[in-house]
Parts: structure tokens; sequence; C-alpha cells
């Protein structure tokens, strides 16, 4: 299997994804709501479509799981996973946080992953054992080595009424122990920013798989640890995500510790 020919194409699609995305940017006419506050656009099918054709003509025989269209037959042992815009609810809103995340696993491991913003023109990739780039420059996650001096971000799941009360105490807890904490609006960008050195560590519950899947390649590549609340190897079906630059990754396991509401 070449990796190198998998990454290419990846940037390829992503690239294509980003070019509907970036075309369609404040003119987007039909939003549509999947959940309460839950959306998708014109701009995530358009393009979702482009980059699973891009995918289909170099590999017609892999699998493909896509937040829109769910799962396309093939070759489970390779499988793309594919987020074509996430941060829709940025995107509808017209905040440029937003971005096209593709990963390839292979065999169940993931191997592979691209996350393009196509306002900003970042993208980052990684492929297994390699490391991690932004631009085609090697990226590492940050040496900051305390709670304290460390900057945080987080997301809220789309049925946070379900669990407001722990999400607000692990808020409020990592909020008092670090220097802040930050609210993008997009996963695939907050790992990134992780894998960066931008943020020291990012926590969020309730995520999907092509949410996180390119992202945990990319922080991983760069050196970061990424596990579930309770410090267990993250997969991509886990419900709880942390990633962090690991060397404030267990004072984050204990600031996410489940306790009752304070």
């Amino acid at each position: 299997m070449d990796l190198d020919h998998i990454k290419r194409i990846a940037i390829a699609a992503a690239y294509k994804g980003g070019e509907a995305l970036r075309s369609r940017f404040g003119s987007v006419t039909d939003i549509r709501k999947k959940g309460a506050i839950d959306l998708v656009t014109e701009a995530d099918t358009a393009s979702e479509r482009v980059i699973i054709q891009t995918l289909r003509h170099a590999f017609p025989d892999h699998a493909i799981m896509a937040e829109e269209s769910g799962e396309t037959a093939g070759d489970r042992d390779f499988l793309w996973v594919i987020d074509p815009l996430d941060g829709t609810t940025n995107f509808a809103h017209q905040v440029g946080l937003f971005a096209v995340s593709i990963a390839f696993a292979h065999q169940g491991r993931l191997v592979a992953g691209i996350v393009f913003n196509p306002l900003s023109g970042e993208l980052f990739s990684a492929v297994d054992g390699q490391g991690a780039s932004l631009n085609g420059r090697p990226i590492r996650v940050s040496p900051v080595a305390t709670l304290g001096d460390s900057l945080l971000v987080t997301g809220f799941p789309y049925n946070l009424a379900e669990s407001l009360p722990l999400l607000m105490t692990r808020f409020a807890r990592c909020l008092k122990a670090s220097q802040g904490v930050r609210r993008l609006g997009a996963a695939a960008l907050d790992l990134c920013y992780v894998a960066s050195g931008r943020f020291e560590a990012f926590w969020e519950q309730n995520l999907k798989p092509w949410d996180t899947a390119a992202g945990v390649v990319i922080a991983r590549e760069a050196g970061g640890t990424v596990t579930d609340f309770s410090n267990r190897p993250f997969t991509p079906e886990m419900p709880e995500i942390l990633a962090s630059n690991g060397w404030v990754h267990q004072a984050m396991i204990a600031q996410l510790e489940q306790k009752e509401a304070e």
C-alpha cells in the first residue's frame, strides 16, 4: 500500500471539496436542520459529492464513510472517513472557521489524515510514521508543561441539554485551571491546532468518527496524546476525546473526571 499516493489523492480531494465550500461561502440559501441545532447546507452536499467522486475514481474498491451520505460499499480494509464541512454552523453564519476533513484507515487503523480550511489556505496533513505538517512544513505539539500555562479548546455536543450540568462543571474546572478556554466550533481544526502547538489540549464528547478521524492522525503524528476521558487509547467510535501535547494530559484527565455537577 502506497501511503504517499493515498495522501496525494486525499489532498486533491480536499482541495476540490474546499473549492466547493469557498465558492459558496456567504451565498448559501439552502440551510436545513438535521436536529435542533445540527445544520446541513447545499455546500456540505456539494463538497461531499466531489470528494467522493475523486476518491472513487482513484480507488473504486475502497469503502467510504461520509457524514451526509453514510456508508458506501467497498473493501472495509481500505476505508475513507469524510467530513465534507466540519463547522457547518460557522459556515452558515459566515464565520471562517471550518474545514474539509478526510481520513484513511487500513485494516481498522487510521494511517492518513488531511484537514483543509479553504478560506485560510491552511492544509494540515499526516501519514502514519511520517510526522505531521502544515502547508508542507513539519509541526509539533506545544512544549508547555503545566495546565496553568495552557490555552485549551473545547466543543459542546448537539444534544448538550441532556448533560448540561456535567458539561458546564467540566468547563468551569478547566477554565479555572488554565490560562483560558476557547470554543471554535470545528473539532477537526481544534485537533490540528493542538497538533501545531496553538492549544495545549482539546476535549469534547459525543462526536462522530468523521469529526475526529483525520485530526487524530495529525495530532498523533505531531507528538500528541489522544485518549478518552479515562485515559484509554482513543478510537473514533468512542463517545469522549481528549487530545493534548502529552505534558498536560494527566492534569486534564483530573479536571474531566466525572463528578456530580457543582
